[in-house]
């Protein structure tokens, strides 16, 4: 990706600032790139004055961060442009999150205030006189129209700021500059030929950087119409992209798998969608999503933090990210090393796991990540040596073919999202009968799910349905941080450092003597914890033996 100089997204806008093509589409309301512009103009006419009026001091050579909790709606891709044209930086917070865990994403992001849609400001906790204002997304004073009087910017001017988790288990704040929002929206636009007669449909939540990154900026670089979807749908998609005309659309996680088990049709492929990018798509159905609706499918690896990122290109095994690259390595943590190459039994199974798994790390720099905010101490474990340590597993076969195996940190892959698991640890905790929990992964057709083990306090005794009543009440408790698994035991295997040996938890999953709980159904809003059975728990293993990828 040449990342050497291009152009910051208010210089991408103001050049479409006459483009009277479409610009952006949103359920029946359609704006020309022209109006778009505009009405980012006006947004950033706010911004000021408000900032003007109600100052209120924020470290660093920004002027002012502006919190945003909102789903994909025209407000996100105004505010976005509002705040480049007025020199603000946009934070844009995580719904996943909420009460007390929230409120700290808040204030360590020095949001001046926060707008919130309908129904989100409850999230947050009411606070005290010292508390960020938390207002209605609606409550901007915007002008009738505004000039473009643009505050300039560099490609390293800070634009954005996107959590993700860490190591930790708590997020951190990704540093988005100009430069890290462009430069993959334009490789993208090149690499696939698009153009302003393109449309890029974009569903995936726009406070995740793959949004942003693989979507609406793409749809910036092309001058090509972004189509907003307010929340993915997988029994909306096919119906989504003939309406909007849609050629190019991105996705992270598992929305290919939700959009192929819905009915098939016999004009599946009769639409106009030509490109499909994203990453962690399962790799049985990349194939079968491209035959199903006629499209190409793309599937990478990367990060929020772009420091690293490895290209499936074609000939590449199911189930592999790709070749590395001459800049990316596996290498041993501890001693810095490369690792070897993987060595597999006849049927598939890595025999030296020991020495040839390592972490992916981009051994020529930091490529597009410029640090977290504000924490110094997560940057270093990022940038070692001069080299960015991605905190990811993986291994290389024989042919140069890299493998992911895993996280390093003590968080999960879930449905697309990092979550971390000392959060959920502290939950369960607060509940009386729990003595000890542990939280761990285990594995999933795609990614993690989540799975708890907890320890009774003696005497105590704790049901499913008290269990989960228990978990659905807790306010700063997300659904994607919901166990799918509990395991009740009496005592936790550790170290001889007293730490839960999560790692033997999670390779013995569910087969245990012990009871199990779980959800059969997650996509209810509070959906009951029952006790797995063996029929269950036998049919679990052989699905996610059938479905997860072997070399």
């Amino acid at each position: 990706m040449d990342v050497s100089d291009p152009p910051t997204v208010t210089e991408l806008l103001l050049a479409q600032a006459g483009n009277t093509g479409p610009g952006l589409l949103f359920e029946d309301q359609r704006w020309s790139w022209q109006e778009h512009v505009a009405q980012c103009a006006r947004y950033a006419a706010a911004l000021r004055d408000r900032h003007t009026r109600h100052p209120r001091r924020t470290p660093g050579p920004h002027p002012f961060h502006v919190g945003l909790l909102a789903d994909n709606v025209p407000e996100f891709s105004f505010l976005l442009g509002g705040c480049a044209f007025a020199g603000a930086v946009l934070v844009a917070l995580n719904p996943v999150r909420r009460g007390a865990a929230l409120a700290a994403d808040v204030a360590r992001t020095d949001c001046q205030y926060v707008l919130a849609e309908p129904g989100y400001a409850e999230l947050l906790p009411a606070g005290d006189a010292n508390a960020v204002p938390v207002l209605p997304l609606d409550s901007l004073e915007l002008p009738e129209q505004a000039t473009l009087d643009v505050v300039p910017a560099t490609a390293d001017d800070l634009l954005m700021l996107i959590f993700t988790s860490g190591t930790s288990g708590e997020p951190k704040a990704v540093r988005c500059t100009h430069r890290k929002i462009t430069a993959p929206g334009r490789m993208l636009v090149g690499r696939y030929g698009l153009t302003g007669a393109d449309t890029v449909y974009v569903s995936m939540p726009m406070f995740h950087s793959n949004a942003i990154m693989a979507g609406w900026a793409v749809g910036l670089a092309a001058g090509a119409a972004i189509a907003l979807r307010r929340r993915f749908s997988a029994s909306g998609f096919l119906a989504d992209v003939r309406a909007f005309g849609a050629t190019y659309a991105n996705y992270v996680g598992k929305p290919l798998s939700y959009v192929l088990a819905t009915p098939r049709r016999g004009d599946d492929a009769d639409n106009p969608l030509r490109i499909a990018y994203g990453n962690e798509g399962a790799p049985g159905d990349l194939a079968r999503f491209a035959e199903r609706f006629g499209c190409q499918v793309i599937d990478g690896f990367g990060s929020s933090e772009g420091g690293v990122s490895v290209a499936r290109t074609p000939g590449t095994p199911p189930g592999a990210l790709g070749q590395l690259t001459d800049g990316v390595a596996i290498l041993n943590p501890e001693t810095g090393l490369r690792c070897p190459p993987a060595r597999f039994s006849p049927a598939g199974e890595l025999l030296n796991p020991d020495e040839a798994v390592g972490e992916i790390v981009n051994t020529e720099g930091a490529g597009l990540f410029v640090g977290y905010y504000n924490d110094p101490d997560a940057d270093a474990s990022r940038i070692r040596d001069g080299m960015y340590w991605s905190g990811d597993l993986g291994y290389v076969d024989a042919s140069g073919f890299c493998w992911f195996a895993g996280r390093s940190g003590e968080w999960l892959r879930v449905d697309g999202e990092n979550l971390g698991t000392a959060p959920v640890e502290r939950v369960l905790l607060r509940h009386p009968a729990i003595a000890e929990a542990a939280v761990y992964g285990v594995p999933n057709t795609i990614g993690d799910q989540m799975m708890a083990c907890i320890v009774l306090r003696g005497g105590a005794s704790l049901t499913p349905e008290e269990f989960g009543g228990f978990l659905f009440s807790q306010g700063d408790l997300g659904p994607r941080q919901l166990p799918r698994f509990v395991r009740v035991t009496a005592r936790l295997p550790r170290t001889p450092t007293f730490k839960a040996l999560t790692r033997a938890l999670a390779a013995q999953r569910w087969n245990t003597t012990d009871p199990v709980w779980w959800r059969p159904d997650v996509r209810g809003e509070s959906p009951p914890y029952v006790l797995l059975d063996p029929e269950q728990a036998s049919a679990l293993d052989t699905e996610i033996g059938a479905r997860r990828p072997r070399p």
